[in-house]
């Protein structure tokens, strides 16, 4: 939602009303009578404040500080300073360390105060306009990649055990959805294309062979005595007749939202190399006090479940 509101702060109770009056068949008016105020009405409305204006000289606290904090905690609201002219220096001073986009001289000329709020209104639209579209793009490569990762462990998979790979990877991913919270951790502003391609195969690599590790030290399936308890070993949970309480959800999801460019670890490989030794023989459901993990038959895959599983992957488990 595109923030419309103005919030104006000043020790004076007579500016304050003025300023509503002026400026309220503009845009919707908060108002706090310091700095203190300020952050209280930042705290409780400040995904709806669009422009602060602040005064500068107040008893404690200056302006500029509260400018400051909402520069720090709310990039994109439109921050000015109004001061006398004698006070010019502090306005200054905000203006080259970036606390405030422009000042406003006291007294006001009403045409000139609206002209300026007008234009502080439509930089805040521009910013939020900006700043969806941001989130938008960067949910898009998170998804991306979430979906090639998946992809990766797909093939890796195949080639490291070939019998059940397919429903391991389908019980991996859905167990994934159902935690959720699959959210990479990549810095965009780092990697280029090609270093995370390379990054990215590099991880697979890494993957691949701790996968074999594990599989031979769980051994031949036919032969392990307790697969739950071998399961409880590598996750960190407790067994539980046919089935394991986890109660750390990221041990479902560490494979796929470590950093970029960091090996994987053998402890971020244990699920998914458990479910290749048992072919996917079972599901991971809410439980009191974590995740269970209980047996479960394969299920009949779609032609297009990894496709699927892909879309779903990020979004909040419903």
């Amino acid at each position: 939602m595109t923030p419309t509101k103005i919030l104006y702060v000043d020790d004076e109770a007579m500016a304050l009303k003025y300023f509503e009056r002026l400026v309220s068949p503009l845009a919707p008016v908060l108002t706090a009578g310091s700095v203190e105020e300020g952050r209280a009405v930042l705290l409780a409305h400040g995904a709806d404040v669009a422009v602060l204006v602040c005064d500068q000289r107040m008893p404690g606290e200056r302006g500029n500080e509260l400018l400051r904090h909402a520069r720090e905690y709310y990039p994109g609201v439109v921050r000015m300073l109004t001061t006398a002219y004698s006070e010019l220096g502090d306005a200054i001073e905000a203006i080259n360390t970036g606390e405030i986009y422009r000042y406003i001289n006291k007294p006001w000329e009403l045409e000139s105060l609206r002209a300026d709020l007008k234009n502080a209104l439509e930089l805040a639209v521009l910013r939020s306009e900006r700043d969806s579209l941001m989130r938008d793009r960067l949910l898009a490569q998170q998804s991306r990649l979430l979906a090639n990762r998946l992809s990766a462990l797909y093939m890796v998979s195949s080639a490291v055990h070939a019998g059940g790979h397919e429903q391991a990877i389908h019980r991996f991913a859905e167990a994934a959805c159902a935690v959720g919270g699959a959210e990479p951790l990549v810095d965009w502003n780092r990697w280029d294309h090609a270093d995370l391609l390379q990054a990215e195969a590099q991880r697979g690599a890494a993957i691949a062979s701790h996968l074999r590790d594990a599989l031979q030290a769980f051994g031949p399936r036919g032969e392990s005595g307790d697969a739950w308890a071998a399961l409880a070993r590598a996750l960190g949970g407790e067994p539980h007749g046919d089935g394991v309480l986890v109660a750390d959800a990221t041990v479902f999801t560490a494979l796929l939202v470590s950093p970029a460019g960091e090996s994987p670890t053998a402890a971020q490989v244990a699920w998914l190399a458990w479910l290749l030794w048992q072919d996917g023989c079972a599901r991971v459901t809410p439980a009191q006090g974590g995740w269970w993990v209980g047996a479960a038959e394969p299920d009949a895959l779609r032609a297009d479940w990894l496709a699927d599983a892909m879309e779903r992957l990020g979004k909040d488990p419903a």
